[in-house]
C-alpha cells in the first residue's frame, strides 16, 4: 500500500506548528498546549474559509515572536477565537412582551383566534424569549384547538353545532391562556 505525499500547503502548516512547538518548549505545559490548540484552531478556521495557508501563517507571524507575545501577556489578540457569548442578566419584560401575554390570555377570550394569532406573532418577534419558549407557546396555543377539532370530528359531532363550537372555543381559550401564563413566567427576571 502506498500513500501520497502530503500537499505543499499541509507541509507548510506542519512545519510552522513544529517550529512553534520548539519555540514554546520553555512555556508551562498548559500554556504551550493552549497556544498550540489556539494556533491550530486558527489555521483550521482560516483554511475552512478558503484562505491560502501561506497568507494565514504570514498573519500569525514567526513562531518565536508569537511565543514571545504569549510570554508577555498571554495569547495575542489576533489569535483569540470567539468564545461563548457572555451571559447577561435578563432584562425586565417590556411593552411588547406584556402585549403578547395579554393578547394570548385575555385576547383569546375577547377576540378568539384574532387575539391568539396577534399574541403569537408579537411573542415570535420578541427577543425576550428563546426559540424553545416560543415554540412551546405556539404548541400550547394551537395544540388544544387542533386536538378538540380532531376529537369532535372523530366523535361525529359537527363542528358547527353549538356543542362543537363551545368545545373548540373552550380549548382555544384554555390553550392560549396556558401559553400566556407560560410566557409570563419565563419573562420574569
Amino acid at each position: 500500500m502506498t500513500t501520497a505525499p502530503p500537499a505543499h500547503d499541509d507541509v507548510l502548516v506542519l512545519d510552522y506548528l513544529a517550529s512553534l512547538w520548539a519555540a514554546a518548549a520553555d512555556l508551562p505545559p498548559e500554556t504551550r498546549d493552549e497556544l498550540m490548540n489556539t494556533v491550530a484552531g486558527y489555521i483550521a478556521m482560516r483554511r475552512d474559509l478558503a484562505d491560502d495557508p501561506s497568507r494565514v501563517l504570514g498573519r500569525l507571524g514567526p513562531p518565536d515572536q508569537l511565543v514571545a507575545a504569549v510570554r508577555r501577556s498571554g495569547a495575542p489578540t489576533h489569535l483569540r477565537l470567539p468564545g461563548p457569548p457572555a451571559t447577561t442578566p435578563a432584562a425586565p419584560a417590556g411593552g411588547s412582551e406584556r402585549v403578547a401575554v395579554g393578547l394570548l390570555s385575555a385576547g383569546a377570550v375577547a377576540l378568539p383566534m384574532v387575539g391568539q394569532a396577534a399574541g403569537l406573532m408579537v411573542a415570535t418577534v420578541s427577543p425576550r424569549w428563546t426559540p424553545v419558549q416560543k415554540a412551546a407557546a405556539w404548541l400550547l396555543a394551537t395544540g388544544p384547538v387542533l386536538g378538540a377539532m380532531l376529537l369532535l370530528t372523530l366523535a361525529g359531532v359537527a363542528l358547527l353545532s353549538g356543542l362543537g363550537f363551545l368545545v373548540v372555543y373552550a380549548a382555544a381559550c384554555a390553550g392560549s391562556i396556558a401559553a400566556g401564563l407560560t410566557l409570563h413566567a419565563c419573562a420574569r427576571p
